[in-house]
């Protein structure tokens, strides 16, 4: 696979590991860690079991292959995640796909933490909301949301954020009750604040 204005690695389509047991804990996992919790995150959030995520990350994180997940835009627009598997500088590229000179921009690198631009609430929801039918890549709306997940930049998440991400949990297969309590997790990795909707029946929440 090659995409124009990135030229590293042995790149290769990687979207059907998204149906894979263990995907969603090797890709998210690492959101909940830097929330304001002691807690550790563990597969069970995701509803997956801990021998199929360490069973997947030898395929997702093997550096003679680096799995391409592509999020098209009915815009022509997109986000490329890129597992960089490269020894000693491991770490996920998120690639913004521009329509106009159609190449790929780095936007931002992630290595446990999420430095550079992001996307606000509304761009995330408006790009997972918006897929290209005929386009290479992943179309399903839950998907789309929990891969752009990961490039939310903004501190104030609207109210109905809560829902929109449990709901996208649960499209994946995590049970709902589960995907409640994994819901703040990941609200307040990415906040950087604690995050409790009073109207969930979480077994986690305080």
């Amino acid at each position: 696979m090659l995409i124009e204005g990135y030229d590293y690695g042995p790149l290769e389509a990687g979207e059907s590991m998204l149906a894979c047991p263990g995907f969603w804990s090797n890709y998210l996992s690492e959101i909940c860690a830097g929330g304001a919790t002691a807690e550790r995150p563990v597969p069970e959030w995701f509803g997956e079991d801990g021998a199929d995520v360490d069973a997947l990350s030898e395929t997702l994180f093997d550096p003679e292959r680096w799995p391409v997940l592509r999020v098209p835009g009915a815009d022509g627009s997109g986000v490329v995640v890129v597992f960089r598997n490269l020894v000693g500088d491991y770490g996920i590229d998120f690639l913004l796909i521009d329509p106009s000179p159609s190449y790929a921009q780095q936007i931002v690198s992630w290595e446990g933490e999420l430095p550079g631009s992001g996307l606000t609430w509304r761009e995330l929801v408006r790009m997972a909301d918006s897929p290209a039918p005929e386009a290479d890549g992943v179309v399903e709306p839950a998907a789309r949301f929990l891969l752009l997940l990961p490039l939310l930049n903004d501190l104030e998440v609207p109210e109905e954020a809560s829902a929109r991400l449990s709901a996208a949990l649960t499209a994946v297969g995590v049970a709902q009750d589960t995907a409640l309590s994994t819901t703040e997790h990941l609200l307040a990795g990415l906040t950087g604040k604690p995050w409790h909707d009073p109207a969930w029946v979480s077994p986690l929440s305080s």
